[in-house]
């Protein structure tokens, strides 16, 4: 964790006495360890949150001087009770992690967690008094909770299918672990406008989002078959969503963290400190203008002393090895058993057809675990599911799962012959749904149920939406369609880039639900268009069934929805929702 551009204070001394020196033994494959340094400075944050949190209870500090210390600890005050929310570095967890997540559900919180889409976990009831201990239960398995919270860089995300994927050009672990150790209590970056986040893609065909974030990367190569990455910079959504412009098309591998510490040194200089809501980078990029903005990042670039900067191989290298691919079997590339289970079992048939994905290695595939039960709450994993998972990818996935930021679950290396036996026992815990990318897999923000920021509830208005298109075989009819529901404009459920986006308003009192279309957050990365008027709770279910008759009637053969949108445009859908003008 403090390996690269850390300043001395972030060196610790002597380890607290129940700090392991050693890393635990049965973290798999698959997962960044901790030197013993990374291990003594988590363990020391957890001792010095514990004695802020003792001076809180005891009233030596008020909670305007705690807000900011909790913050930068990962804990938040929400509407009813105070907010955990732990880092899952670039969305990857051992099976030992995931149980010990499990552990703290069950002993601390209300026995489940609720995954995010920064591929984090919050726990939404710990009382204040228990939050140490969870930490300190987190730091003994190499988990913490900073900077996911505060003015600072956050969680870097990636492709959920990274080191796994049959079109990656780089492994993004390697990339967002560099980017985890030069972030982290950065001494220019730690108190920056607003937060920041980046993503990045080991494909172009970016399943990260990165064209929403502060700064996108996507992995490429160029004439000369170099590696590095296009960088983006500027994207975000909220009050006012932009997607990020292109700050240079090939920045070269090693000079990756130069090119990163040029744009956030314009970003910490310039970046307005007056108003919160127009502190975020994007705002400073749409200001400036692209042209001078990155004119301005291009000369402080050039000012860097780049030889400093530069990234040794031997550092990627050396956490390449952290990330070395699990021992796969020598197998054939069709699996006999595979396609026998399929011909003899339609319900796993169809989710075979939407919950794998072609793997790199012959003989498997990657598997995705949807927590989107019909009528359930999107991202939330009850501590015993949490358990039978870790013990599914301790089975069929070399113990590494994966936490996408489309709040799903993924077991990335499962052997084709294995995948019948794997997806009977998902569906005997309740995570068997074959709704991976479909109407169903809604992402949502916890909304009013839980936020202190929101204007209207997102979770009932999910479960009433996968409510209605229940039917599995109606889901599969309709195809690819990605619903994204947000209760607030903050847009924590990324309503802007949804296919059918959903924003939850307050209007005198009255919870009231706008409808977007035409979102996307893949390589065709749009912003949602508004369709009109708001609609009540019941009136947003109503909205969402027109738009999908309206598409299914207008669609061309094989056409997904935001093709059909793109092609037809967005009267039709409209019309159809309000009459004709």
């Amino acid at each position: 964790m403090t390996h690269m551009q850390q300043p001395a204070s972030v060196h610790p001394g002597a380890a607290p006495a129940n700090a392991p020196t050693n890393a635990p033994a049965d973290l798999h494959a698959g997962v960044y360890r901790y030197d013993d340094l990374d291990r003594r400075f988590v363990f020391e944050r957890v001792a010095q949150f514990r004695d802020q949190v003792e001076r809180r209870l005891s009233g030596a500090l008020t909670e305007d001087e705690f807000k900011p210390l909790r913050l930068m600890n990962g804990v938040y005050l929400q509407l009813h009770a105070y907010m955990l929310r732990v880092a899952i570095p670039y969305g990857v967890l051992s099976t030992t992690q995931l149980r010990r997540l499990a552990e703290i559900g069950r002993r601390w919180d209300r026995g489940y967690g609720h995954f995010t889409t920064r591929q984090n976990l919050q726990y939404n009831w710990p009382r204040l008094v228990d939050v140490p201990d969870m930490l300190e239960a987190l730091a003994e398995v190499d988990m913490h909770a900073i900077q996911t919270s505060g003015n600072c860089i956050r969680n870097v995300t990636t492709d959920h299918f990274c080191g796994a994927a049959a079109d990656e050009i780089v492994d993004p672990r390697v990339y967002a672990e560099i980017l985890r150790q030069w972030s982290t209590l950065h001494p220019e970056f730690s108190f920056l406008p607003r937060k920041f986040k980046i993503a990045i893609s080991g494909t172009p065909q970016d399943r990260a989002a990165v064209r929403t974030h502060d700064i996108g990367l996507i992995a490429a190569r160029n004439e000369r078959g170099e590696t590095g990455f296009t960088v983006y910079v500027g994207g975000g959504q909220g009050r006012s969503p932009f997607l990020a412009v292109t700050a240079r098309a090939f920045v070269p591998e090693s000079e990756l963290l130069a090119y990163l510490e040029a744009i956030l040194r314009v970003y910490n200089q310039h970046g307005r400190r007056d108003n919160i809501y127009k502190a975020r980078i994007k705002i400073l990029v749409h200001e400036l203008g692209e042209a001078e903005f990155l004119r301005r990042v291009e000369e402080e670039y050039a000012r860097l002393p780049r030889a400093e900067y530069a990234l040794d191989p031997a550092v990627v290298a050396q956490i390449e090895r952290h990330f070395a691919p699990p021992p796969f079997a020598a197998l054939p590339a069709a699996s006999e058993a595979f396609e026998k289970a399929k011909a003899g079992d339609r319900g796993f048939a169809r989710w075979a057809a939407t919950n794998l994905h072609p793997h790199r290695q012959p003989g498997y595939a990657i598997a995705t675990v949807s927590l989107k039960p019909i009528g359930g709450i999107p991202g939330d994993a009850t501590s015993a599911q949490m358990d039978a998972v870790a013990d599914l990818a301790d089975r069929y996935s070399f113990g590494e799962v994966r936490v996408s930021h489309e709040q799903n679950l993924v077991l990335a290396h499962v052997r084709q012959d294995d995948l019948y036996a794997l997806w009977t026992a998902l569906e005997a815990i309740g995570l068997g749904t074959a709704n991976a990318g479909l109407i169903s897999d809604i992402i949502a923000c916890p909304g009013l149920d839980y936020c202190a920021l929101a204007n209207a509830r997102s979770i009932p208005i999910s479960q009433a939406i996968s409510e209605r298109f229940a039917d599995i075989d109606r889901q599969h009819e309709i195809g690819e369609l990605k619903i994204k529901i947000s209760g607030c404009i903050n847009a924590c459920g990324h309503h802007h880039v949804g296919h059918i986006g959903i924003l939850g308003v307050d209007r005198k009192g009255e919870e009231l639900y706008q409808l977007l279309l035409g979102g996307d957050a893949g390589p065709e990365a749009a912003l949602g268009e508004i369709a009109g008027p708001g609609f009540d709770a019941g009136g947003i279910v109503d909205a969402v069934e027109t738009v999908v008759r309206t598409y299914l009637a207008r669609r061309s053969e094989g056409e997904r929805f935001t093709e059909t949108i793109r092609r037809i445009g967005h009267a039709p859908f409209k019309e159809a929702l309000y009459g004709a003008a």
